[in-house]
């Protein structure tokens, strides 16, 4: 078949009639012969390539369609190419929804590049306990004291223990009770949202807004923060003052071991606000 839009210019002569006609009015894309029998053309002529990424001949046809109708294939040194990739990119799109059980456009986000389709547990000739990843227990992490029927069973601090232990030991040093736990929470929010936690240290120094909201004085939201997060100094990043107690709570440490911390005491207690407003928590 010798048909005009075979070439690129061809192709793009009548892409520019069709649109031309489509900007007055006409809906040329509908009622037009010759477009008709591009879109049959369009089906045969990638075929094979719908075919290979297990997708129907006319899956083809709808993303060239969508190509054609943009500015960038009417301007291109190569029609046919750019249609071409447009189309290859479809369907690969096509492909992944279709495996990961998805729309096209979120098959298209790069975040899916990494996941594999999704699999029934019968494919498998063995038993999905037995090889998947996701459901391995971790080892067992007491310890025997005097035999099997006698067992450490101790279990890893939560955040929200070790949060809970912050406040406690700081209510119990003179700092206000409301002030407390929603300075503390505020910590904790902030520290979510940033990387590590220097960064977050770093934001929240510079939090007047913050700061004025828990009405605390610099002084004492600068001890706050160092004692909680830990101090950014490079050469602390390896000591107890660098990790901050809420990392030191997370990791084991009780409150009883802090108490026995003559300094440690001092500076919370010399810090505690003298006078706040209530704080609703």
């Amino acid at each position: 078949m010798n048909a005009s839009f075979a070439t690129g210019e061809g192709l793009r002569q009548l892409l520019q009639r069709l649109h031309n006609l489509d900007s007055v009015g006409h809906w040329s894309w509908r009622t037009d012969p010759e477009a008709e029998r591009l879109m049959e053309f369009t089906i045969r002529k990638y075929r094979w390539l719908a075919i290979n990424h297990g997708c129907q001949p006319e899956d083809s046809a709808y993303a060239a369609f969508e190509a054609m109708h943009t500015r960038a294939v009417r301007t291109a040194d190569d029609p046919w190419a750019v249609v071409t990739r447009a189309v290859q990119v479809s369907l690969i799109a096509e492909e992944r929804a279709n495996g990961l059980l998805c729309s096209n456009p979120q098959a298209r986000r790069h975040v899916t590049w990494g996941r594999h389709d999704a699999r029934r547990f019968c494919e498998y000739e063995n038993d999905v306990l037995e090889y998947h990843p996701a459901l391995r227990a971790p080892a067992f992490l007491g310890r025997v004291v005097d035999g099997p029927e006698t067992i450490d069973q101790t279990k890893p601090t939560t955040p929200a223990e070790a949060t809970d232990r912050v406040i406690a030991l700081f209510t119990a040093l003179g700092w206000p009770e409301n002030t407390t736990i929603c300075a503390v929470d505020y910590i904790c929010g902030r520290l979510a949202e940033s990387k590590n936690r220097p960064a977050a240290h770093s934001l929240l120094r510079r939090d007047e807004v913050g700061r004025a909201a828990l009405d605390l004085d610099r002084d004492a939201w600068t001890a706050l923060l160092r004692l909680v997060l830990g101090c950014p100094e490079p050469e602390y990043r390896f000591t107890r003052a660098g990790h901050g107690l809420l990392t030191l709570f997370m990791c084991g440490y009780e409150i009883t071991e802090f108490l026995a911390d003559d300094d440690l005491i001092l500076e919370i207690s010399q810090t505690a606000p003298k006078t706040a407003r209530r704080i609703d928590a």
